[in-house]
Formats: structure tokens, C-alpha cells, sequence
């Protein structure tokens, strides 16, 4: 099989079984009207309530992931890693998933997926694709949350690649959520789109300093 028909099948995949775990999950209880008598106002966000529902996908992978298709999958040991969880299939494939979230119906705005530096040393010590898991979140009137789809982007795949010098050096994406704006890439591709920004937001930062 061609690396492209490869990435295609495999992201296909995990968007298919996270799908059918967040079936599984159903509404999350967060708050009730006795308590928040106004409703959500400004908690209406997901960074409000990511970190419980985050964990709860997560937990619910590594219980279910043998009904889900996985032989095993497994939480990253540091929170400061590129990817959240490994999944490792029945015949041994491995591939890497950073989970995100984001609102229904929210603003186009860009996000940060992770360090640049900690993606290029992933890039150099594994040929296993890495994924971006976006799990998008609805607020309903009851205080429930219901997580309405989730849509699996090969991190080769952003359109909008971005490296951002003042941030940390984060790459940064709008479009990473967006299916028909992705960009099928090989991974040698992205790689070298990649080092280019890389070196680009580099430069940039240099340059602040100097000037500064």
C-alpha cells in the first residue's frame, strides 16, 4: 500500500472508532440549574471544561480499546509531549494522537497543536504518523455537554501551517478541524514545508531580539 493510501486508511480509522466512542459516552453531566441557576454564561468554552472531558475520552480508550479494534492504547507518560495518547493495533501499527477540542458553531481562530521543537525530535525518532483528534463540544441547556463529532487530521494534512516566532514557537493551525480544507501531503512534504516555517519563525525571533 502507498504511504498516501496508508495515511488516508489509518486516519479514516481513528475517526471512525473515536466516533463510535463518543457514541458510547453519550451526554457528561457537568453542572445542574440548582447550582447554576443562570446557565452557562461565559463557562461556555471549552477550555472551561476541557480537562475533565479530556479525561474522560481518555479513560474511556484505554478501558474500551480492545472493543474499539486497538490491541492496547496507552496515555503519554508527560503532559508536555506531542502527542496525548498511543494506539497501537492489532498487528502492531502504531500511531499518535494530540486530542483538541473546540466549540460548536465557534470562531475561526488559530490554535496552537504543539511546540515546533518537540514535533521536530518526534519526527526524528519515529516514521509513525501523528494525528490531531479534535472533539467538538456542545453546550446544552440542561448543564450536560455532548460531544457532536470528533474529525482526525494527519498532522502532515494542515493547510494552514504556521509557526509562531512570539509564542513559544507553537504551530499553529485554524483549519486543522476543517476536513475539505485539507491538504493531502506525503509526510517527507510536510517535513520539509515544516523545517522551512521552522527556520522562517527562527529568523523572525532573531531578528526581535536584535532590534529590541
Amino acid at each position: 500500500m502507498k504511504k498516501l493510501d496508508y495515511i488516508r486508511a489509518e486516519r479514516k480509522f481513528l475517526e471512525d472508532k473515536l466516533n463510535l466512542l463518543i457514541s458510547k459516552i453519550g451526554n457528561i453531566p457537568i453542572a445542574n440549574k440548582s447550582i447554576m441557576p443562570l446557565g452557562w454564561r461565559k463557562a461556555a468554552k471549552g477550555r472551561t471544561v476541557w480537562r475533565i472531558i479530556e479525561e474522560i475520552i481518555n479513560q474511556n480508550l484505554e478501558v474500551h480499546a480492545k472493543t474499539l479494534g486497538f490491541r492496547e492504547v496507552r496515555s503519554a507518560e508527560s503532559e508536555v509531549d506531542v502527542f496525548d495518547m498511543e494506539f497501537i493495533r492489532e498487528g502492531g501499527e502504531k500511531a499518535y494522537v494530540n486530542i483538541k477540542s473546540a466549540v460548536e458553531g465557534g470562531r475561526r481562530n488559530k490554535d496552537d497543536i504543539s511546540k515546533a521543537k518537540g514535533l521536530r525530535e518526534f519526527f526524528s525518532r519515529t516514521d509513525a504518523e501523528l494525528y490531531v483528534a479534535t472533539f467538538i463540544l456542545r453546550f446544552n441547556e440542561d448543564m450536560t455537554i455532548s460531544i457532536v463529532q470528533c474529525v482526525v487530521c494527519p498532522i502532515s494534512w494542515i493547510p494552514d501551517l504556521y509557526i509562531n516566532p512570539s509564542n513559544n514557537g507553537n504551530l499553529q493551525s485554524a483549519d486543522y478541524k476543517c476536513f475539505d480544507k485539507f491538504i493531502e501531503r506525503e509526510k517527507d512534504d510536510f517535513i520539509r514545508l515544516f523545517e522551512s516555517e521552522y527556520q522562517r519563525a527562527l529568523g523572525k525571533r532573531k531578528n526581535k531580539f536584535i532590534t529590541s
